[in-house]
């Protein structure tokens, strides 16, 4: 490969890590809270009632750059999904806008790094990315399905072992339909308790002129929706992806 074909493969990253630097120094990932979201709830059911299209189009961009950006917010932003444009809309367009961003992630990382790093590494790694790719589906599944692995890094795992596109893409999509969904229909029931929320903010900060977020702080407590319940359900899903490997394995041994 010529120097400038090299130079050429890794412009893709580098534009990809100015962009995460300039939101991180813009505030932007600051924004993604509940106090932003609740505080305009209303407006946004407005703009949404006006403005359907645009606004689910604009809600998947949104997505897509923080998952492409790696910034924090993406359950955030699943319960937003949920809130604003109830389950039915809200998760499928989740599952779209977050595959779209995770395929970026991927992308850049295979092209810029991702081959030629596996070729330079040790036989581990072939050792590695042949068993990985032997059963990738159900390998990727099984990272997607469990809420233990966090979601940037396996974004950029399977390209560094060879995972092909059309794979990455059926796995990532599938596999995150599950949380999406039971986290979109959680955040289609939050309406009540933003309302709720709202009106005790508001009436504090009346109290409390001034007072800013010491005196009245805005909370809405959503890892009460992350139950060990909801993470057992993900974990035994993530079994079942892996149960046409251990068929695999276990019929050569009984043969």
């Amino acid at each position: 490969m010529t120097a400038l074909g090299s130079l050429k493969r890794w412009i893709p990253l580098v534009v990809l890590a100015l962009a995460m630097v300039l939101a991180r120094v813009m505030g932007w990932d600051q924004y993604l809270s509940f106090k932003t979201i609740g505080l305009n709830y209303e407006s946004l059911q407005a703009f949404i009632a006006e403005n359907f299209l645009a606004a689910i189009g604009l809600y998947m961009l949104i997505y897509i750059a923080v998952i492409a950006l790696s910034l924090p917010g993406g359950l955030l932003m699943t319960l937003s999904g949920g809130l604003l444009f109830g389950w039915k809309i809200g998760a499928p367009a989740t599952v779209v806008a977050a595959t779209i961003g995770a395929t970026i992630i991927f992308l850049i990382a295979k092209t810029s790094f991702g081959e030629s790093l596996a070729s330079k590494a040790g036989p581990w790694i072939g050792k590695l990315k042949d068993g990985f790719n032997e059963n990738a589906l159900s390998y990727l599944l099984f990272l997607r399905l469990v809420p233990a692995f966090p979601f940037v890094v396996v974004n950029l795992a399977p390209a560094l072992l060879g995972v092909p596109l059309r794979t990455y893409v059926i796995g990532t999509f599938l596999g995150i339909i599950p949380g999406t969904t039971a986290f979109s229909v959680a955040g289609a029931g939050l309406g009540s308790v933003v309302a709720s929320q709202n009106e005790v903010y508001r009436a504090c900060l009346a109290k409390n002129p001034g007072g800013g977020e010491t005196a009245c702080p805005y909370t809405i407590d959503t890892s009460a929706l992350v139950t060990p319940e909801l993470l057992a359900a993900f974990v035994l899903l993530g079994i079942v992806a892996l149960i046409p490997i251990a068929l695999k394995r276990w019929s050569p041994s009984r043969a």
